[in-house]
């Protein structure tokens, strides 16, 4: 403990490594790695590196080391260095100064608790891991760390045990209010300036801003620009889908699409086929939705309003849901990126409404294949991607104790440096406190608060870097924008919200939003846009020194959350939020109006202004023109024949694909079943290693009702290298697979919800922006014909990677355009639960019959699976030079509806989905 005796200041190594006898599960996982790319390792040992910078005595530090970070049973610990093996290489890996470092937090908070120290005592920890390998080079322990252990990034490797004098301080930030020139600058100067600011504004957007200003008289300062980039950026504003649209077609009268369209608003065809559309938004998935509302499905609460898409559960509770995506993060950290994709959707949830409580998430990841040997530069490899991403969703998810309950995984050479990570997450809220009515919004005059993490230098700029072409420098460039997530952060502020949610009677708060996306700018941005906001940024607590006051803004560093608080509640909030030991901070007030009584936002730091416009213009001021769309059908090469093929050996080809093979390596390493209430599992069968075709949680304990989950993707059938490809067929597809997973495990197809996430390349390129549109009139058509209302969803465009090869020339790499949709179902009594595996008939009884429910053979759609690392070489259950087959409109729904009162009737063991590989593989499975 320490005393009045003076104790200098230094940094103090621990080092823990496990018992011979328990085994090292780090260094066999390094073995098996270097023996994947040809390295064989002799021995490799490995340690947990902890660094303590503090004033405490040697007596201390054996308190700390034997009664905190070593378990006696497991470890063994040392203070100081143990000396290496005179043949090993040692490699250690420790995050870089400034990046969160989750377990150091921990051991802080930890070593005060057990020397009782108080919360100014000045500590400070990072960690590490210590690597000793023998049986490599130096050159080949490099490479090593370089493909498998690290990420420039976020981490440094030492090749010495590492052992600095002090840690690195960062130093006060100039404070100085800086006003950026933009109001005389011509069009090229305004490009320039929006990309090298990392603004990613189009030049009309800029042009906007300039106009603005220069009525204003003044020129922006920096944090003001900085909002209107973040507030404007595709990433939140979602403006390519809200935008209108000319659309011209080359498909003539084969074209699957009808013109006009039937009930759609906003949308009209000139003489020559011409297609004008005002909103595509508005005219596609929220029109079919709305319509769907008006017809009868009144089960929906909130769409498109709140922060996830919220259905009637009970009379008294409601289900939310909402999914995204967090790519361009993940492609730069993938563990950080899928980490904090997971993490910000569960804040969507805790966001919804006054508080809703997450109790499932869902994961869907699209990354090259696996087995590549050359890469382009700039970028990871897709097994390394693949397996962080798989590690970053489970960590947050296992320590929040939210259980990860439906997934997949698709390869495509074409996402190689633009992967794709959705990351989903299922809540409950009572009904009362859902809010669609508008009535979860600030007041004037309540407090803006803060609670969750502090803020640092993480995720600056996250929200406009989304937005972006991803290039072979954005890791150098973007390091900034990359997140790492806490999730015990997370599940302490995640407490004290519904603490304060219910405890009192009625909820504490207004209003809550998760900060997410663009920061404070975006949270606090938009719960003010109806009141106005004044806002003080120095009141926000730090990571560390060194934030100027447009980084405190902007940062996107995770757990935080914004709330609106009446001035009265704020005791209460702080009295729970000190007993969760969340922290909590008042950075302001709701309620801020100009002399031309317009909503303002106001922003201070340390007194001074900095940044005043109004909320008009923040929120209305984008311009929205109207784009241009074409599409031409592709003349993509005709697909293979294959009826002639060996059925075994054909099977075993198509199970073995990437696509169709088991994915129990990855669902084994998700909690399924934390919380209790996982009634049908991500696996099925007698070993439970068989793919269920959805999962289903029983959410209320008392309640006989289920929800069931389940996700469609079918982006093959919209590939543009395939004859006949498109994406209106593939987004049919989607849906009805959707649809399909959920009524095999006992689902009511009128008790379906479904939610769009849109993942495309550059809608600057009109062929794209046509297979946008395309995709989009099917989700109207699709969601009708089902009667599955879309409730929430999410856009990522620009998802596209460019470098340049070896000779100088440019590479651009598109990835597919791809629709992901995730259904949430209602199974109304849990004796109709099936699984898809073959039970055995009981003893004397007659075998059950195994039938085919759908279009005849004849007319069935061949299902597309890629089968080599080529995303063109594509293998059908049968060949045709028309391949693809425009799904059923009609027949879809019937057939859903009827093995749906088939089950209801207990008539059916078992249900199972022809999907990838046709019916030969859904009868292996």
């Amino acid at each position: 403990m320490p005393t009045d005796s003076v104790v200098e200041t230094a940094v103090r190594r621990f080092e823990v490594r496990s018992l011979p006898s328990v085994g090292d599960p780090r260094a066999d996982a390094l073995k098996r790695a270097a023996t994947r790319l040809g390295m064989h390792i002799s021995e490799v040992t490995s340690a947990k590196v902890y660094l303590i910078e503090s004033d405490l005595d040697e007596g201390d530090s054996d308190r700390i080391l034997l009664e905190l970070l070593t378990d006696p049973a497991r470890e063994s610990g040392l203070l100081g260095v143990m000396p290496p093996a005179p043949e090993a290489e040692v490699v250690e890996i420790a995050p870089l100064p400034g990046v969160m470092d989750p377990v150091a937090a921990t051991v802080v908070e930890a070593v005060r608790d057990l020397l009782g120290l108080s919360k100014a005592y000045p500590l400070a920890v990072t960690t590490g891991i210590r690597y000793d390998i023998v049986g490599l080079s130096a050159e080949q322990v490099n490479e090593l760390a370089k493909r498998v252990l690290y990420n420039p990034v976020i981490e440094q490797a030492h090749r010495t045990p590492w052992q600095p004098d002090q840690f690195p301080e960062a130093h006060p930030a100039d404070q100085t209010l800086r006003r950026i020139d933009i109001t005389g600058l011509d069009d090229e100067a305004l490009t320039k300036l929006s990309r090298e600011g990392h603004l990613f504004l189009s030049l009309d957007e800029m042009r906007a801003i300039q106009k603005w200003y220069q009525d204003a008289g003044r020129e922006p300062t920096d944090i003001e620009l900085e909002t209107l980039a973040q507030t404007w950026s595709e990433h939140c504003v979602h403006k390519t889908l809200k935008s209108g649209v000319t659309y011209s077609s080359g498909f003539g009268h084969s074209d699957p699409i009808s013109w006009p369209r039937p009930r759609s608003a906003g949308i009209s065809v000139e003489e020559d086929g011409t297609v004008h559309i005002d909103n595509i938004l508005k005219s596609t998935v929220a029109a079919a939705t709305f319509e769907l509302i008006e017809e009868g499905v009144d089960w929906t609460l909130s769409v498109f309003h709140d922060n996830s898409g919220v259905v009637k559960f009970t009379d008294d509770i409601a289900v939310c849901i909402k999914v995204e995506t967090h790519n361009r993060p993940s492609a730069i950290e993938p563990y950080g990126g899928a980490a904090t994709g997971i993490g910000g959707c569960i804040r969507d949830i805790m966001g919804t409404g006054l508080g809703a409580k997450p109790v499932a998430a869902t994961d869907v990841f699209c990354v090259a294949h696996p087995q590549q040997s050359t890469l382009p530069p700039g970028v990871l490899h897709p097994r390394q991607i693949l397996t962080r991403v798989v590690d970053g969703v489970r960590d947050y998810g296992n320590r929040m104790g939210i259980p990860t309950i439906n997934g997949a995984v698709y390869f495509d050479d074409r996402y190689i440096g633009n992967p794709l990570v959705f990351c989903g997450c299922i809540g409950t809220i009572p009904t009362h406190l859902v809010g669609g009515d508008g009535s979860a919004s600030a007041k004037p005059g309540d407090l803006i608060v803060a609670l969750g993490g502090r803020t640092g230098k993480d995720g600056i700029h996250g929200a406009t870097f989304s937005s972006a072409e991803l290039t072979d420098t954005h890791a150098d460039e973007f390091s900034h924008a990359v997140q790492i997530g806490n999730a015990i952060e997370e599940k302490r502020t995640l407490d004290a919200i519904l603490r304060a949610r219910d405890e009192h009677g009625s909820p504490l708060f207004s209003a809550i939003t998760d900060c997410g996306a663009g920061g404070f700018s975006s949270a606090i941005g938009e719960m003010g846009e109806k009141v106005g906001a004044e806002v003080d940024l120095d009141k926000a607590p730090l990571k560390y020194a060194g934030l100027r006051y447009d980084e405190i803004w902007i940062s996107e560093s995770q757990e935080r959350m914004v709330l609106a608080v009446p001035q009265g509640n704020l005791a209460s909030l702080q009295s729970i939020c000190d007993e969760e030991g969340v922290g909590l901070s008042v950075l302001g007030t709701f309620g801020s109006i100009n002399d031309a009584g317009d909503p303002q936002l106001v922003l201070r730091f340390n007194g001074s202004e900095v940044g005043r416009m109004t909320m008009h213009f923040l929120h209305e001021g984008i311009p929205m023109p109207t784009r241009q769309a074409t599409w031409t059908p592709p003349e993509g090469r005709a697909l293979e024949e294959s009826e002639q093929a060996d059925p075994d050996e054909l099977l075993l080809k198509l199970l073995s694909h990437p696509n169709i093979a088991s994915k129990r390596w990855i669902i084994r390493q998700y909690d399924h079943e934390v919380q209790g209430n996982t009634l049908l599992k991500p696996l099925v069968g007698p070993g439970g290693d068989g793919p269920g075709d959805a999962s289903v949680i029983q959410p209320l304990p008392d309640v006989d009702q289920g929800l069931s989950i389940a996700s469609g993707l079918q982006t093959n059938l919209g590939s543009p290298d395939v004859a006949g490809g498109d994406p209106y067929i593939m987004t049919l597809a989607a849906i009805d697979e959707c649809v399909r997973n959920l009524v095999c495990v006992g689902t009511d197809p009128d008790r379906i919800a479904i939610l769009d996430n849109f993942c495309w390349p550059s809608c600057d390129r009109t062929q794209n922006m046509g297979a946008l549109v395309r995709c989009s009139i099917a989700c109207y058509d699709g969601a009708k014909a089902y009667r599955t209302p879309f409730v929430s969803g999410k856009d990522s465009l620009n998802n596209q990677f460019r470098y340049k090869n070896q000779t100088g020339q440019e590479v651009l790499v598109e990835i597919p355009p791809t629709l992901l949709v995730t259904g949430m179902g209602i199974v109304p009594s849990l004796d109709r639960l099936v699984t898809m595996d073959a039970k055995p008939s009981a003893p004397g009884s007659e075998p059950d019959e195994l039938l085919l429910i759908g279009l005849p053979d004849s007319q069935s759609q061949p299902h597309l699976v890629s089968m080599t690392g080529s995303h063109a070489d594509l293998l059908l259950g049968r060949g045709s030079t028309e391949p693809i087959i425009v799904p059923d409109l009609e027949l879809g729904p019937k057939a859903a509806r009827f093995v749906a009162q088939l089950i209801a009737d207990h008539k059916v063991r078992a249900a199972h989905d022809c999907s990838e590989g046709g019916l030969l593989v859904a009868v292996a499975e």
